[in-house]
């Protein structure tokens, strides 16, 4: 029922209503407009790469703007001279008793008796528009981005483990060539400037290796008396015989 209903108001015949009015209005108006647009451009995000990973982040555009306008008129007139005309209307009728009496006419019309300076207000328009611009820019796929953060981060303790490596390759190559040269009894002076290479070396005996020492043999004096005798009589062995 409801589509037979649409279908009869779609196929009704419009009405024609004759509507008479008149109306003449006058308007008049005149100004300038200006008007002054600032374009922000999208550009590329910034990117930070490490070792081959490539990450985007959220951007903040700022841009300021400082515009400018004038305007004049050509050609410039600060002033234009109005003529005042002559109004006087004295004669021109008469009355009953025949008398000159005004008519509402000028009795001299188009004279003019003098011109009047009139301002035209025309003046140069100067403005200074100034403003900041800002844009944000934010990846959606926020997903890949965090995957793409851990794997930088990874790339990073990659690079720290590789450092430290090389920093203990380099500090025991150090040590030992420090050494090696200690042994041989060759140092720097300790006015060089290089000497602080090897001032932390500190040359030690190795475990299981005895270090050169010397010890004291206690004697009694019955071992002094045999010894001084045993001395006496290598020495007498010892000496030639007399002739």
């Amino acid at each position: 029922m409801k589509r037979v209903l649409a279908a009869l108001l779609l196929l009704a015949e419009p009405v024609n209503a004759q509507i008479s009015s008149t109306a003449a209005p006058v308007a008049n108006s005149s100004g300038s407009v200006t008007n002054q647009a600032v374009q922000v451009v999208p550009s590329k995000t910034f990117a930070s790469v490490i070792n081959g990973v490539q990450c985007q982040g959220a951007t903040l555009h700022i841009n300021p703007f400082l515009s400018s306008t004038t305007g004049w008129s050509d050609p410039y007139e600060r002033y234009y001279n109005e003529p005042v005309y002559d109004t006087l209307d004295l004669v021109g009728a008469t009355d009953p008793e025949g008398n000159p009496v005004p008519d509402g006419r000028p009795d001299n019309p188009g004279n003019i008796l003098f011109h009047k300076p009139v301002r035209t207000g025309q003046k140069t328009n100067f403005s200074i528009n100034g403003g900041i611009t800002a844009q944000i820019s934010i990846p959606l796929d926020r997903s890949h981005i965090r995957t793409c953060r851990r794997a930088a981060e990874k790339q990073v303790e990659l690079m720290e483990a590789r450092l430290a490596d090389k920093r203990h390759n380099y500090e025991i190559a150090r040590l030992r060539n420090c050494a090696d040269l200690m042994k041989e009894g060759v140092i720097f002076h300790p006015k060089s400037p290089y000497a602080s290479i090897c001032a932390d070396v500190v040359l030690v005996n190795p475990p299981g290796v005895l270090p050169p020492h010397t010890h004291s043999i206690p004697t009694s004096s019955t071992t002094a008396e045999t010894f001084d005798a045993a001395k006496q009589t290598q020495q007498q062995l010892s000496s030639p015989a007399s002739p």
